[in-house]
């Protein structure tokens, strides 16, 4: 238990680490290195940690002041599981001198985010760092942007990522972002070099593991199947929106389409005046209005009620209660979309607004990082894949969306692509309002760590599955 531990930042910046007492003893050979573009620099590192069996490594520059017996409990959690690498929860240090707690969550399977949140420090075994590096050189030529992301990938598939769930430092490096603003990093253009490197490695390492689906290799969908009132029918899931559904509807009730389309609205037990303002509405034989009998339904199981029932339409195109469709031909364009793609899915693009329906960063939303040839790979990456949403009736109702109000759409994206086409549309759909009530906007830590768990499993058992159909097909 009395063995060293190298500590070696991982940044081009200095970095500072303070030791408490009582603690193992240090080597203290720090070495700055890029984090994420040169391999040799990583495996420079190991020179420096000498016959350590662990690293300690800084993953951005700042402060760190470790906890009484940190190293301690670090050294012992990764020698009783036999740890490849182990992270932590941590404290963040504020101006006025005290303490927040940033809890983090547990690295699974799925957990394929490029984003995903270690905490600033991380300690690794010395020789599944060598493997990870070593495999790394050898299938790469250079990484300018995803060393890091390749090597913890890397990681994983030699020994276990373990999380301790105790605040074992301090730190002073905080992204002071909002939640809201900080998912969408990955759409900047300024990322997009960046993001297609994150994506090779991605699909790298889906192709190491089993999971991995090749181009193409998609089952048709007979677009005919079955018989329906009308062709399309828009979903609206609401719950206490008297603000905004008004235009909501109207924004519905105004699309010009070549075809019989309707709008079920799954009123979730609204009581703040949203249920009357949609009966004003009630003159038009187009609108439906549903009241739930049941009153445990998250936005997923309220589209299950609205596409389930009978008077829905071939073709269900979503739109959430305080968004506007940005055209009078958004039905008709989705709907193309279906029969030239032969899709099971059709997912369009929108622009983030204010409720003065003025644009805000970031803008326009059109997940370009999708391709029909590796989008279904890739959609295991990025945390998100569009919006509005459109699924081809018949499908849904074999799969149905998780019961829940966050993800259930990318869980649903996740299993569509997996056997059938996703169409794309890249002209802006829908208008999409950004309050700070939204489920992705100021969220806490505990509220965001909660959205990231739930999704990395959703990742988990899609990888998971992917892996058994490979395995069949081969």
């Amino acid at each position: 238990m009395e063995e060293h531990i190298s500590i070696s930042p991982i940044t081009c910046h200095q970095a500072k680490i303070i030791a408490c007492d009582g603690d193992l003893p240090l080597r203290k050979n720090y070495h700055s290195i890029d984090l994420n573009g040169l391999g040799s620099d990583w495996l420079e590192s190991l020179k420096h940690i000498g016959d350590s069996k662990y690293g300690l490594y800084i993953l951005k520059p700042g402060l760190i002041e470790l906890g009484h017996m940190a190293l301690r409990r670090m050294v012992k959690v990764a020698q009783d599981t036999g740890a490849a690498m182990v992270y932590c929860d941590h404290f963040n240090g504020r101006t006025d001198g005290t303490l927040a707690k940033h809890p983090v969550i547990d690295c699974q399977e799925g957990s394929l985010r490029d984003d995903f949140d270690f905490g600033p420090v991380v300690m690794i075994n010395r020789n599944a760092l060598y493997e990870a590096c070593k495999e790394i050189e050898e299938d790469f030529d250079n990484l300018h942007h995803s060393f890091f992301y390749a090597m913890r990938l890397a990681i994983s598939r030699f020994g276990k990522i373990v999380h301790i769930p105790e605040y074992l430092y301090t730190s002073d490096i905080q992204d002071l972002r909002s939640s809201g603003e900080r998912i969408f990093d990955y759409q900047r253009e300024s990322e997009a070099e960046r993001q297609k490197e994150l994506e090779a490695v991605c699909t790298w390492h889906l192709k190491k593991i089993g999971a991995y689906l090749p181009p193409e290799q998609y089952d048709d969908v007979d677009l005919s199947e079955g018989e329906f009132p009308v062709e399309c029918s828009v979903i609206i899931p609401v719950l206490n929106r008297v603000n905004v559904i008004r235009d909501a509807i109207k924004s519905v009730l105004s699309q010009e389409a070549p075809f019989k389309f309707n709008l079920i609205v799954i009123d979730n037990h609204s009581t703040d005046g949203t249920s009357e303002a949609i009966d004003k509405f009630a003159q038009d034989p187009r609108l439906i209005h549903i009241i739930p009998e049941r009153r445990d339904l998250g936005i997923g199981g309220c589209w299950n009620l609205g596409i389930y029932d009978e008077r829905c339409g071939r073709f269900a195109v979503g739109l959430d209660s305080d968004d506007l469709f940005a055209t009078p031909h958004v039905l008709e364009t989705m709907v193309a979309k279906f029969y030239e793609d032969n899709a099971a899915m059709v997912v369009g693009s929108y622009n983030v607004v204010n409720n003065d329906l003025q644009e805000v960063p970031p803008g326009i939303i059109a997940h370009r990082e999708w391709t029909l040839e590796n989008g279904r790979n890739n959609l295991l990456r990025v945390n998100g894949i569009g919006g509005p949403r459109a699924f081809f009736t018949p499908i849904y109702r074999r799969i149905c969306l998780p019961c829940s109000s966050y993800g259930e759409d990318y869980g649903m994206g996740l299993m569509i692509s997996r056997h059938y086409r996703v169409g794309r549309v890249w002209d802006v759909m829908t208008l999409a309002r950004r309050g700070d009530n939204n489920t992705d906007s100021n969220l806490s830590i505990e509220q965001e760590n909660a959205n990231n768990l739930y999704k990395d499993r959703l990742r988990t058992w899609e990888v998971q599955a992917r892996q058994a159909l490979m395995k069949c097909d081969n």
